[in-house]
């Protein structure tokens, strides 16, 4: 049994509100169908498990023709930092090859993940890459990364809910917060 506190009221600060991310992700579909030719089909890619919910409301408020791919990467584990270790846990399912892809990511901080993904899928020989991501963290950045779409700028804080987990937990807060727990 974790240690880990589960009272979200009494650890976690909200950040930003379910309005704010609903609207903002509205904003982010909007934008992402501007960027592209109309008619241009999306190879959208959730970086799990994080991105789960954010990736699902966003590709519901993108007007494009697209397909959905999942790809599971790792480089927490239960900590509240990266380990730097970037492994995949789970490959795409379908050739990204001659498509136009959009990784969908929750957070980007080290950019140590997002770098090593990129230099995977171009590889992979896509038409195009871009990446959105619902947190950009730059104060922790170690490596620069192209970010195309960014939700919010996240202080230099550990976050939680909205698909941001602590240990597996918290993912399913309908906010994003700050976690002031036993982390």
């Amino acid at each position: 049994m974790s240690s880990i506190s589960t009272d979200w009221r009494k650890d976690t600060e909200v950040l930003y509100s379910k309005v704010k991310i609903t609207a903002r992700i509205e904003e982010l579909g909007q934008e992402i169908a501007a960027s592209y030719e109309p008619g241009t089909e999306l190879c959208v890619v959730g970086v799990l498990k994080g991105s789960v919910l954010f990736f699902a409301d966003l590709i519901r408020a993108i007007e494009q023709p697209l397909h959905c791919e999942f790809i599971g990467i790792s480089s927490y584990g239960d900590a509240t930092k990266s380990s730097g270790v970037v492994k995949i846990t789970s490959d795409l399912t379908h050739s990204i090859e001659g498509r136009h892809v959009l990784i969908v990511e929750d957070i980007i901080d080290t950019g140590l993940t997002m770098q090593y993904l990129l230099k995977n899928f171009e590889t992979r020989s896509p038409a195009s890459v871009k990446v959105c991501t619902l947190l950009d963290k730059p104060v922790t950045r170690k490596v620069e990364v192209p970010i195309h779409f960014t939700g919010f700028e996240c202080p230099d804080a550990f976050v939680v809910g909205y698909g941001l987990d602590y240990a597996g937990k918290f993912r399913n807060l309908p906010f994003i917060g700050v976690y002031h727990g036993d982390a």
